[in-house]
């Protein structure tokens, strides 16, 4: 009987506790979601505007690119036609110094 009383009594102190605590957490566990779904709402218009942003972003670097291929081939171009503006030179320099030398004698 002694021993029965004593497992009770253990037990009402256990569930004691329990309800202690469940009413406690309970609170904070309440505070826990509040908190968390008022940041899910200012996360929502963050999260479009980051989407948003990517996009523009993506948009840009397909312009930088093709900017990026347009001065690539104008460099080539320039380059092609200083290469021909040389070989003239060069040709019309060598004729010159023909002449030059010709004349000098």
């Amino acid at each position: 009987q002694k021993k029965v009383t004593e497992e009770a009594a253990v037990a009402e102190e256990l569930h004691e506790k329990y309800m202690c605590y469940c009413k406690s957490s309970g609170g904070d566990l309440a505070a826990s979601i509040e908190t968390a779904e008022a940041k899910l709402g200012e996360l929502g218009p963050a999260i479009e505007a980051a989407i948003s942003k990517k996009a523009q972003l993506e948009k840009d670097l397909v312009s930088h690119e093709a900017e990026k291929n347009a001065a690539k081939a104008a460099v080539k171009e320039a380059k092609a036609l200083r290469e021909k503006e040389k070989a003239a030179f060069d040709k019309e320099f060598a004729e010159l110094k023909v002449n030059y030398e010709s004349v000098s004698k």
